[in-house]
């Protein structure tokens, strides 16, 4: 599956990884539906991959004709049932409730997408794949936020997924421009288990006091080189997604991936991180940026 063969595919949810994952997709080339139901909600991503674009003519990324063709083959419908049917890959990129993402994978297949992946980063792609009509074609694509930044896609393997079904996945993430690995359906997979940890720990020493959150994040990004520090890349995330993420995997692999009271508490007041202004710190006004 390249870039060129590839003559449609569509994206499940208009937030920040679904606009993400719209933007590289269109950026190499593919015509993106994204299924939005809110009009509130489809607004802000427009808005968002117009700043987006705005942002790489200015960095010389592209030109103007290169960006208004871009924005151009990202479109939105209200629902599943408007999208053609036997698109090249629909992916699902919803919040990770187990529930919405059953119903919704249900609709996508009814439509016969020639692959159809879901973004979890920690839900069962076996306990998804019960959704389906064909799990053979069915598997994780686990993209990481900002999608435009990030090289690495995780696919999953369900026990079901077809070997054409993995190589066409691949196929995909190479047309992107980004690299992909392969791990099989255990909860949290592989990079979700690393990051959440890390993640989980900082959050326990801020909330016990070893130093503030900009030291904590400073100590990751200096002594260790990663490109932002774990409390940052949370309120990135959603507190509320690293919410749900640590109680799937403390369900799973036991006490250490208990969410600490600071991250229930937080969420619990409404403090999501990046796209509530509020979190482990402070972000521009959520409303001119969230998509």
């Amino acid at each position: 599956m390249s870039s060129g063969e590839i003559t449609g595919i569509a994206v499940i949810g208009g937030g920040t990884m679904g606009v993400g994952i719209a933007y590289v997709a269109a950026l190499a080339g593919m015509a993106v539906a994204v299924v939005e139901p809110d009009a509130g909600r489809a607004e802000g991503m427009r808005r968002t991959i117009d700043e987006a674009v705005t942002s790489a003519i200015g960095r010389g990324k592209l030109d103007q004709a290169s960006g208004d063709a871009l924005a151009g083959r990202i479109t939105r419908v209200a629902v599943v049932e408007d999208l053609a049917e036997g698109l090249a890959l629909v992916v699902e990129s919803i919040p990770e409730r187990l529930d919405l993402k059953l119903d919704v994978l249900a609709r996508c297949a009814a439509r016969r997408p020639r692959l159809l992946a879901s973004n979890t980063s920690a839900l069962s792609i076996d306990r998804l794949a019960e959704a389906v009509t064909d799990p053979m074609t069915f598997l994780g694509m686990h993209f990481f936020n900002p999608v435009w930044s990030i090289k690495l896609v995780e696919l999953v393997r369900g026990t079901a997924t077809s070997d054409n079904a993995l190589t066409e996945a691949c196929a995909f993430v190479e047309a992107l421009g980004k690299d992909s690995l392969t791990v099989r359906d255990v909860p949290g997979f592989a990079t979700s288990r690393l990051d959440l940890i890390a993640s989980l720990e900082a959050m326990r020493m801020l909330e016990s006091g070893v130093a503030s959150a900009e030291d904590i994040d400073r100590a990751a990004v200096l002594a260790y080189r990663h490109p932002v520090g774990p409390l940052r890349l949370s309120d990135i995330v959603g507190l509320d997604v690293r919410l749900d993420i640590a109680r799937t995997l403390e369900a799973a692999h036991g006490d250490r991936f208990a969410p600490p009271q600071i991250l229930i508490d937080m969420v619990a007041a409404g403090k999501l991180g990046a796209k509530s202004g509020h979190g482990f710190f402070a972000w521009p006004d959520p409303s001119r940026k969230e998509a």
